[in-house]
């Protein structure tokens, strides 16, 4: 670590790895600006001299301008933006909600994308900073019941790769970090399902949603080791953009790796044959 600790921006610290993440950090010595929607749920961190505790819902874009702010005026800077900030919907696709559905992505991805945005110009003027996304292995596969979650996560995915490459030359690093089942408060009182549920997908949706309800609380991952592993991350003189936690997450990619590349091979003459016969 430097002489100066860096500075962290953490949205959504009242539960799991936003709240972990902020106990180590601060721990360590870093300044954090710890935020959550109901501040009250942040009580213990006030009393820390290096701790911004500040009000925000990144749905709303004045109390994301007015974080930031705060965040500069006390520290001067924000060196590492990390988007935690996030929840699921179990429902098979047929069975979602509209609203409940948009409601998530204003979370999952607008949210994430305008408290990207506005760190941005700082990190730019500054030529360094690093946006963490805390992602999900369902941004990288595909589950039953759980599609419109996966989807919310397969846009942070493909936003954070095309950022990262807009910003390499900047000076800017980006690390999408993707759990898989972890201790977290996601798979208990955070979690929403439809209010109609199609008895046709019981054996699918249905099933996985049974599934994840019935192990929270009792999933292998474990939140502190995640954070510490974030830190490590960022840390690093070489950053990683993808940061897998936890078993399974590394288990579930490497399976979908294979059947991606075994398809590839099986089609590829048929890919091939989509160009025009002279395009080389």
């Amino acid at each position: 670590m430097t002489s100066t600790p860096s500075v962290w921006l953490i949205t959504g610290c009242s539960t799991g790895f936003g709240r972990e993440l902020s106990r180590v950090l601060l721990q360590r010595g870093y300044r954090v600006v710890v935020t959550a929607r109901n501040p009250a749920t942040l009580d213990e961190f006030v009393p820390a001299g290096n701790a911004l505790v500040a009000a925000l819902d990144v749905t709303v874009p004045q109390q994301i301008a007015d974080v930031v702010r705060q965040a500069e005026e006390r520290f001067g800077q924000i060196d590492v933006l990390v988007n935690n900030a996030g929840y699921g919907y179990l429902s098979a696709v047929e069975e979602g909600e509209d609203d409940e559905v948009r409601a998530m992505f204003e979370t999952n991805v607008f949210g994430l994308a305008n408290m990207t945005k506005a760190v941005l110009p700082g990190m730019r003027a500054r030529r360094r900073g690093h946006i963490v996304n805390i992602s999900s292995v369902g941004g990288l596969v595909g589950f039953p019941g759980i599609g419109y979650y996966n989807a919310s996560k397969f846009a942070v995915e493909g936003l954070s790769e095309a950022l990262a490459k807009e910003t390499a030359a900047l000076g800017i690093k980006v690390t999408i970090v993707e759990p898989g089942p972890f201790r977290t408060d996601w798979a208990g009182r955070s979690l929403k399902m439809p209010k109609n549920a199609i008895a046709d997908y019981a054996s699918s949706a249905g099933a996985r949603r049974a599934v994840i309800q019935s192990y929270s609380g009792r999933q292998q991952g474990d939140p502190v080791r995640g954070a510490e592993a974030i830190i490590r991350a960022v840390e690093a003189p070489q950053a990683p953009l993808h940061l897998l936690l936890g078993r399974p997450a590394l288990e579930l990619t490497a399976v979908k790796l294979k059947e991606f590349s075994a398809e590839m091979a099986t089609w590829r003459e048929v890919s091939l044959g989509a160009d025009f016969p002279d395009a080389g």
